[in-house]
């Protein structure tokens, strides 16, 4: 098809249509071959045609696809609390280092493991492990009075079993010796009343005990069992060893005050104004 063919109309191509229907019906009917020609050259102009804007027809409205929702940036984890800054090690040379393990080994009760040690030092756990050894060693090498063990998983100092004859003998020497009237007084009143305070003490025998409850504080006769809570003073009870030295299995074994008390008639006599 030549590019120089004006374009049409759709009028045009109608008004070309009837004319040749005409001359088919004029010829005695529609020839099949020219409708054909027609068709295929009414399908070639109408190929060629620009189509203009306003022609164009409607087609179907395809709508945009919808934008993807903002990213929301998911939480992080929540930052952790600020963890406690680890105690800066004690820059201690090894003779100050032994020194104080002793100092701690000399006040514990029990045996206390390297790392409770070590953090006391602030030192390396390895650290204080060799400090040990070699402190039990320096105690082995001079036979000294005292040696220092390692009991389970801690460590703690012992007498030396060569002087436990002198310790023992202390010890039993120390228990033997008598009890004074006051301490033994002292020791009726908080056998009976336990537990009791050292002000109800006093008040009952109407004299201070502070030194007679050492005494018997030293002699593990007697011990803090709390405080009261109306004066917030120590309360003391006797100890298991109490018991043991009486020969009694617990305190229900204690005899009756009431015949042991002296007679009313030979205490207002001792005491008339009473």
């Amino acid at each position: 098809m030549s590019e120089d063919r004006p374009p049409i109309s759709w009028e045009s191509l109608a008004a070309e249509l009837d004319a040749t229907r005409e001359e088919a019906e004029e010829r005695g009917g529609p020839d099949p071959e020219t409708w054909d020609a027609v068709a295929a050259e009414l399908a070639a102009r109408v190929a060629e045609r620009p189509a203009p804007a306003g022609d164009t027809p409607p087609g179907p409205v395809v709508e945009p696809a919808p934008l993807p929702p903002p990213a929301v940036p998911s939480p992080g984890p929540e930052p952790e609390p600020d963890a406690e800054p680890e105690p800066e090690a004690a820059d201690l040379d090894p003779g100050a280092l032994r020194g104080a393990l002793e100092a701690l080994l000399f006040v514990v009760d029990t045996p206390v493991d390297e790392v409770t040690l070590a953090g006391a030092l602030r030192c390396p756990v390895p650290r204080v492990r060799a400090a040990l050894a070699e402190l039990a060693e320096d105690y082995e090498r001079r036979a000294a009075g005292l040696t220092l063990r390692r009991v389970g998983e801690g460590w703690r100092l012992y007498t030396r079993e060569d002087y436990a004859p002198v310790v023992e003998r202390y010890l039993v020497d120390g228990q033997r010796s008598r009890l004074t009237q006051a301490a033994l007084e002292t020791l009726a009143v908080i056998a009976y009343r336990q537990p009791v305070t050292r002000a109800r003490v006093s008040a009952i025998r109407g004299v201070g005990v502070d030194g007679v409850m050492r005494t018997l504080i030293s002699r593990d006769l007697v011990h803090e069992v709390g405080s009261d809570p109306d004066t917030g003073g120590g309360l003391y009870g006797t100890t298991p060893l109490f018991l043991e030295r009486l020969g009694l299995t617990g305190l229900d074994e204690l005899p009756e005050l009431g015949p042991l008390l002296p007679e009313t008639g030979s205490v207002l006599d001792e005491h008339p104004d009473a």
